[in-house]
């Protein structure tokens, strides 16, 4: 597999965490009640944004493919 297809697929999954961080985020937010649930569903929000970020900043900061 090139490398150009290699950060396809990074960038894939990177907006697939991303579009997972928001429903989390609004189910936390909008459809939670309970404390617990609440900060468990925010925090896997949290963790998904930041590993998301992490990997569309990898792409960027990589540079374009020959």
């Amino acid at each position: 597999m090139s490398l150009s297809m290699q950060k396809m697929w990074i960038s894939i999954v990177a907006m697939g965490l991303l579009a997972l961080a928001m429903l989390t985020i609004y189910i936390s937010r909008f459809k939670l009640n309970k404390g617990f649930f609440k900060v468990i569903t925010a925090l896997a929000a949290w963790i998904l944004m930041i590993v998301g970020g992490l990997l569309m900043l990898f792409v960027v900061l990589t540079g374009p493919t020959g």
